[in-house]
């Protein structure tokens, strides 16, 4: 079974093509939106989804969120003692969307489609497909988010010929690509965007508006320090942000120490104070046109993506670029997993799907590192040679010469680079290879150097000596972004020694962690009831009565509802 999965900074979703049509599927709680993060419980069981991300504010060093930040970094996160590679991190809400999968089709999940910021690099994109095997999944295409909200509208499913353009806001990365879809063929022309931002760079604009006018004042610790108060501030920003999507101001209240914080934002200020992220979200739109050589007004739609894309203001700013309304009548949170779902069942050639054809481009450009011989006969080290440009349409292979700079060498050592910059320093080292040589004098050694760059964006190099005919691949060595296939076979085995939390019990954690959250947020009277409700389900548990957990679990969940503002979902 194949099936199409998004994994987000913010929510993942699971999805498969059932009965003609993208089903996204829920998780053990009933929702289709399964929060990106990951905690351990003080058992040593792994908890995910909702019950880890109300534990953000409760026990934040044993939880961990926004981790799709880090995909093809050497970052570690820490829950507890352990540590944690960001890939680790996704495969753990990989595997339990794999289980929420098998649970409703009532068979094993084994491929999937994972769809990928299109501005992921290669580090990232491989680090994403790492996440998949540790999951247990056979990652048979990395799909970028735009080309998955475009098939979940049809587009490129129909004979008309027309561009678009697609503006993917999620919580943490910001993707643009342009398309033109014709006769079954979809072709992204062009594709930028910025993987440090999204949704919480606006939540970042509240927090640090309200500290700058009440945290001083309270006593509030600083932002930058390890504090559950940052957690409980973060998820009251998070809905002061979307509050303001329909009112004209909102209010944050905050406890600490006895006191209780009240702060009101107009929209108008958040907007105001917003302007430097709108501007950023600007730029990589007219790159892609730019790129693309193409007019606004020769794009048949604009379709929005990613939850962040509610807020008006977006709205408004896409509004004036392209002088028309985008297209947004599918959940924006929903639209790439049922994009996924398409193109997994075009992989599994499911009935009532006609063939079509996905071209993508690269990203960025990616070459190496030469040296260039200067008039006077001096060299200049560092320089960069692309090898595939950005916004080549892909899969793609070229190949360019290189040769030996200096007298009797007998290795070149080849480094392999991505970014736009002049010189290598500016740019992005993606990995070392070293090549061996027959000693010659200088510039007699012929080194063809092919760059492979396949449909879900990820890079083979091939070094061929032209004097003795021996190829040679890219090994990475060193690179602290991308792990090997041993790194990869050992994490997977401490993997599984990890214990998943009961999936059974998924909605009993959630509620608990709910409850443990609004119980250290609130005082006085709410907070005795919280209490109350909550020593009354611990006690029904510990005694494993069913009848008596179901009617304990319903009167804590009317309890919360009266005293949390935050939908539980």
């Amino acid at each position: 079974m194949i099936v199409g999965i998004d994994l987000g900074t913010t929510n993942s979703l699971i999805a498969v093509w059932r009965h003609g049509e993208p089903v996204l599927i829920p998780n053990a709680i009933g929702h289709v939106l399964t929060p990106s993060a990951v905690s351990l419980d003080e058992k040593g069981d792994i908890i995910v989804g909702l019950a880890a991300r109300e534990r953000l504010s409760t026990h934040p060093a044993r939880t961990a969120a926004v981790f799709k930040r880090y995909m093809g970094t050497n970052r570690e996160l820490h829950l507890g003692k352990k540590e944690f590679r960001p890939e680790e991190l996704s495969a753990l809400v990989l595997r339990s969307l794999k289980a929420d999968a098998e649970a409703l089709l009532g068979e094993p999940v084994t491929e999937a489609v994972i769809t990928v910021p299109a501005y992921f690099n290669d580090l990232q994109r491989k680090a994403t497909k790492a996440a998949g095997t540790l999951a247990g999944l056979e990652v048979k295409r990395l799909l970028t988010e735009p080309t998955a909200a475009a098939l979940a509208y049809g587009i490129g499913l129909n004979a008309d010929e027309q561009y678009l353009m697609v503006i993917d806001l999620g919580g943490g990365t910001f993707d643009v690509s342009l398309l033109h879809c014709f006769e079954g063929v979809m072709e992204v022309r062009a594709t930028a965007g910025d993987t440090w931002l999204g949704g919480e760079d606006f939540v970042d604009v509240i927090v640090h508006d309200f500290m700058a006018h009440m945290g001083e004042a309270a006593g509030l610790p600083p932002v930058s320090l390890l504090a559950p108060i940052h957690g409980v501030l973060r998820r009251q920003a998070e809905m002061v942000k979307r509050r303001l999507s329909e009112a004209d101001e909102a209010e944050l209240s905050l406890a600490y120490q006895g006191k209780d914080l009240t702060w009101t934002l107009s929209r108008d200020r958040f907007e105001m104070l917003s302007e430097s992220v709108l501007a950023r979200i600007r730029l990589p739109i007219e790159r892609a046109l730019r790129d693309a050589r193409i007019k606004p007004e020769i794009l048949s739609q604009v379709i929005l993506a990613g939850g962040a894309t509610r807020m008006p203001m977006l709205r408004r700013l896409i509004g004036r670029l392209f002088r028309r309304m985008p297209l947004q009548h599918i959940n924006p949170d929903e639209v790439v997993a049922r994009g996924a779902a398409v193109a997994a069942g075009l992989i599994g050639r499911s009935a009532g799907l006609e063939e079509i054809i996905m071209t993508d481009v690269a990203p960025f450009t990616m070459g190496i590192n030469v040296s260039d011989r200067q008039p006077d006969g001096s060299r200049l080290t560092g320089v960069y040679m692309p090898i595939i440009e950005r916004n080549t349409i892909i899969p793609a292979s070229r190949v360019k010469p290189v040769f030996n700079v200096e007298d009797n060498q007998t290795a070149i050592s080849l480094q392999v680079y991505q970014g736009e910059a002049l010189m290598v320093k500016d740019n992005i080292l993606l990995g070392k290879m070293s090549v061996r040589c027959p000693p010659a004098p200088e510039g007699k050694v012929q080194i063809d150097v092919r760059f492979t760059y396949d449909t879900s964006g990820l890079l083979e190099v091939e070094a061929t000596v032209l004097n003795t005919g021996v190829t040679e691949r890219l090994l990475i060595e060193g690179n602290p972004g991308s792990l090997s296939r041993e790194e990869i076979e050992a994490r997977l085995q401490n993997l599984t020694k990890l214990k998943l939390h009961p999936r059974d019990d998924a909605e009993n954690a959630a509620l608990m962690a709910r409850g443990q959250r609004l119980y250290e947020q609130r005082l006085g009277h709410a907070r005795s009831v919280i209490g109350d409700a909550l020593t009354g389900f611990i006690s029904a548990l510990e005694a494993q009565a069913p009848e008596r957990i179901r009617t304990t679990r319903e009167h804590l969940r009317q309890v919360l509802e009266a005293h949390d503002d935050e939908p539980f979902i």
